[in-house]
């Protein structure tokens, strides 16, 4: 009888145990993005939208704010200055980041070979 009740209760637990699988992301080309968006604009409830697109709510009203009112060219325009913005970032902060190396360096006195 005992072998039966840890039998079921094993099998009771893995059923419980969540997974380990990620969720899988979609992503979402620019077109699509104003697309949804102007369902929305044209009456369509929120709801509806958000159920056949497969997003969160959080997701849609996320993509009203950046992209509310733009064009697909507008958007896609925004995402590579965006993108343009970040990678200067990286080697605005690489060159600081050089030149404190190099002062530094300057600042110390070297002892070498006289």
């Amino acid at each position: 009888m005992t072998q039966s009740l840890s039998a079921s209760s094993e099998s009771a637990c893995t059923l419980l145990r969540p997974t380990n699988r990620p969720v899988k992301r979609k992503r979402f080309s620019v077109e699509q993005i104003v697309a949804v968006l102007k369902q929305a604009e044209l009456g369509m409830p929120v709801a509806d939208v958000i159920r056949q697109t497969g997003i969160s709510e959080q997701t849609f009203f996320r993509w009203k704010k950046q992209y509310a009112g733009m064009q697909s060219d507008q958007v896609r325009e925004l995402k590579q200055l965006q993108d343009e913005n970040a990678r200067l970032k990286r080697v605005v902060a690489d060159l600081t980041l050089d030149k404190a190396i190099l002062q530094d360096v300057v600042s110390k006195k070297w002892s070498g070979p006289r």
